[in-house]
């Protein structure tokens, strides 16, 4: 005992002075420490003085190896806290949501939990007796995210109706929401989580590199920086396999993409095969009349005879507006509801059957709607771009015999499928105009309405207002002097 003291006391002053002032039990402690990093020391002192420090009372001394690495290792293991149970830095109740599974989307459902802070983790449970469970791993039930290389931030007004609430985006791609109605409580919260993360690596896998070479090195106690440099240097070596990695691989898709392209088929043999059907909205005027074996496509026929057969319905009834025909109120003018007219059209382009007179399209609105669509996706209007200008033309002459002449002329020129169905349309539209007492749709309101969807410049360089003008003067004379110009062809 005597020349383990005398050893103390030696180390202790040799070091430094100033530790004189220090109790028995820190000198014996420095003295110990200083011996192990001293490279010089030899074997047998430092084995003294480590059993100096193990014979503390109610500690049981365990056999010490003369190896240096086990020397560093067995030091380590007295410095490093154990990172099994780390200190829980907050706990208490939060309502909690998960709304992302590792980037997959989840319905949100708000539940309240037990939240505990702890290290580089967050862990939630039902309960606090749930965490207090001793030596049960996994506890059951509970969840740990890994908050290394996380987000935080307050969630948009989107990801929640609710007051309060900040999102936590992990690396792996999970997403909670955390709320309280408490205000102080969930910034508190919020700042304590945040410093969490702003003291863990960016890179989820650098605290594990980190804390791995912390416990390798055998020369000191310090963390060995070389291992952690070496391992930097890595990603860049990889980096660049990897470039050239990506290029061949972007190099064989794109062989691959031409070889595929290159066998296809064309669009005329996918046709012909009947794998791919033309469309009825969008297509050309002839081209659906062709394919129909008509002059007037039978989508236009089928939304103005449902129009013209729907009469008033007794005025008691609830919702009768919707039943109502030639005579609703803003009829072509008001907008039916966008989806139901898009599955309309879709029902139509699959040339699937078609019955107007189902409940689903009890709405008029939808059905004028659909047939106002069809002819501004027209992929040439019903007055063809040709005779743009020759209307145009027609419209602004002043002597009204010459002006309907004119008009007559041009009508009769016009290709079958546009005449007929410019006929069956403008035929319609009169009888429209013959309620405008009931419907306030004037001349006036349907050259508005239909004159831009039927008449419009194949390039529109020059002044549109201009144009709209005489879009709509078109439509508007047609209406107007319908049985004129079309008085020869009655039958």
């Amino acid at each position: 005992m005597e020349k383990r003291t005398s050893c103390s006391v030696q180390t202790s002053t040799n070091c430094d002075n100033s530790l004189e002032t220090l109790n028995s039990a820190h000198q014996a402690t420095g003295a110990v420490q200083m011996r192990i990093k001293n490279a010089n020391s030899h074997p047998d002192r430092q084995s003294q003085t480590k059993s100096m420090i193990l014979t503390d009372a109610g500690k049981v001394t365990e056999p010490i190896s003369r190896h240096r690495r086990n020397h560093s290792q067995h030091v380590l293991k007295d410095v490093i806290p154990p990172l099994e149970h780390p200190m829980v830095e907050k706990e208490g109740y939060l309502q909690k949501a998960k709304i992302a599974d590792g980037g997959k989307k989840l319905r949100k459902n708000w539940s309240t939990s037990w939240i505990v802070l702890s290290g580089r983790k967050l862990e939630f449970y039902k309960d606090p007796k749930q965490q207090a469970l001793p030596n049960v791993k996994p506890r059951p039930n509970a969840e740990s995210v890994d908050l290394c290389g996380a987000h935080i931030e307050w969630a948009a007004k989107d990801k929640s109706s609710k007051k309060s609430v900040f999102q936590i985006t992990t690396a792996s791609g999970n997403e909670f929401l955390l709320q309280s109605d408490i205000d102080f409580l969930i910034l508190d919260w919020f700042h304590a989580i945040k410093n969490a993360i702003d003291r863990l690596p960016k890179n989820p896998s650098f605290g594990s590199l980190e804390l791995f070479s912390f416990q390798r090195s055998s020369s000191s106690e310090q963390p060995s920086h070389c291992h952690i440099d070496r391992k930097e240097q890595k990603p860049e070596n990889r980096k660049s396999f990897n470039s050239v990695s990506d290029t061949s691989d972007k190099n064989r898709v794109k062989s691959r993409l031409k070889k595929f392209i290159s066998r296809r088929p064309s669009l005329k043999t996918l046709q012909e095969k009947g794998i791919i059907k033309d469309q009825i909205f969008g297509s050309h005027l002839h081209t659906v009349c062709e394919r129909e074996h008509s002059t007037v496509p039978w989508f236009v026929k089928q939304c103005i005879e449902a129009v013209e057969k729907r009469v008033p319905p007794c005025p008691n009834l609830k919702y009768a507006i919707l039943f109502l025909g030639l005579e609703v109120d803003g009829i072509y003018r008001v907008s039916g509801n966008l989806a139901t007219i898009q599955k309309l059209r879709f029902i139509v382009n699959q040339e699937e059957k078609l019955n107007l007179d189902d409940s689903q399209w009890e709405d008029i609105h939808v059905v004028t709607g659909a047939l106002k669509m069809f002819f501004r996706e027209l992929s040439e209007p019903l007055f063809p771009y040709s005779f743009f200008e020759r209307f145009v033309e027609a419209i602004k002459k002043q002597d009204s015999d010459a002006k309907i002449e004119t008009m007559k002329s041009l009508v009769k020129s016009l290709p079958p499928p546009n005449h007929d169905t410019m006929k069956i349309l403008f035929g319609h539209l009169t009888k429209i105009v013959a309620k405008a007492a009931q419907n306030l749709m004037s001349t006036q309101s349907l050259g508005i309405v239909f004159g831009p969807t039927l008449l419009r410049a194949e390039n529109e360089s020059g002044n549109v207002a201009v144009h709209m003008v005489y879009q709509n003067q078109v439509a508007e004379f047609m209406l107007t002097e319908y049985d004129k110009i079309f008085s020869s062809e009655e039958d």
